[in-house]
């Protein structure tokens, strides 16, 4: 029985099954369900299901029992199973097949809101993008404008762009020495350092090392004795020395090593004010 019915439907019954196979196979993977899952539902054989898809049918019994499986096949994964039913024969003459469940799947497959998400992704890129070039852009033009040369003898104060030197030390000292300037004084003697440039230091109070190493530029330290602080600069043009709250002053040459000592008997005005012990230029700490 089943042999003569495979006979009747012939070659074009059983294309048209494939067809109809593959487009059920295409809805059911858009929607992430399996065979199980639409088994679960219609109670049809996973094998069946499968010979469907594949449009096998040598795997399937007599055409009525075909289209039946096709009707809640559909209907199951949200399709119209009765249309699609009715495109599958089960005698020997072929209807003509209605083209609207395959322009149906055709809209289901290029949805309108992709394409709005993938313009949307396009447009984040481009902005992201030129955020990206503008900031890079943004901080090499600063670094160039912070590391551009000066003339020599002039320093820049750390955290400002102004340069400083000996034609405007009442402007620096003011500046380093709002910086570092003390409220209160316990000792009698007070030294404040700020770093221009990364420099090696060793700081003597009282006879005692306190700090021996290296110091990045910018930073500010203040240190007080009871009789004096001795301070050791690897680089004597990179420190700027204010003594007992006065002016800020630099402690010597860029790229000489400079030893000064500073105490209660030296004064604010009139004279120097530290006292320099001893001075080794190019030398290795």
């Amino acid at each position: 029985m089943k042999n003569q019915a495979l006979q009747k439907m012939g070659n074009e019954q059983a294309e048209l099954l494939t067809e109809i196979g593959a487009y059920l196979r295409q809805v059911r993977q858009l929607q992430e369900l399996s065979l199980e899952t639409v088994t679960s539902i219609t109670k049809i054989p996973v094998r069946t299901l499968q010979a469907i898809e594949d449009g096998n049918l040598a795997q399937l019994p007599e055409p009525v029992y075909i289209q039946g499986f096709i009707r809640r096949y559909a209907d199951a994964i949200g399709t119209d199973g009765a249309e699609l039913a009715n495109a599958f024969p089960t005698g020997a003459i072929i209807r003509p097949v209605k083209p609207t469940w395959k322009s149906a799947f055709k809209a289901q497959l290029r949805p309108l809101h992709l394409y709005i998400l993938y313009m949307l992704l396009v447009v984040g890129a481009v902005i992201g993008l030129s955020y990206t070039l503008n900031r890079s852009a943004s901080q090499a033009s600063r670094y160039a404008y912070l590391t551009k040369p000066v003339s020599p003898g002039q320093y820049v104060a750390p955290g400002s762009n102004e340069f400083y030197g000996p034609s405007a030390p009442t402007q620096i000292g003011k500046t380093a020495a709002k910086k570092i300037a003390p409220t209160t004084s316990c000792k009698p003697v007070r030294v404040g350092l700020t770093l221009t440039a990364q420099s090696w230091l060793r700081i003597t109070v009282d006879g005692k090392t306190e700090f021996e190493g290296v110091l990045p530029e910018g930073t500010q330290r203040t240190w007080e004795a009871n009789k004096q602080v001795i301070v050791r600069a690897g680089d004597a043009g990179a420190v700027l020395v204010s003594h007992n709250e006065e002016r800020p002053q630099l402690m010597g040459k860029p790229g000489v090593v400079e030893e000064k000592q500073f105490d209660a008997s030296s004064h604010a005005s009139g004279q120097s004010l530290v006292s320099p012990t001893t001075t080794a230029q190019n030398a290795v700490l």
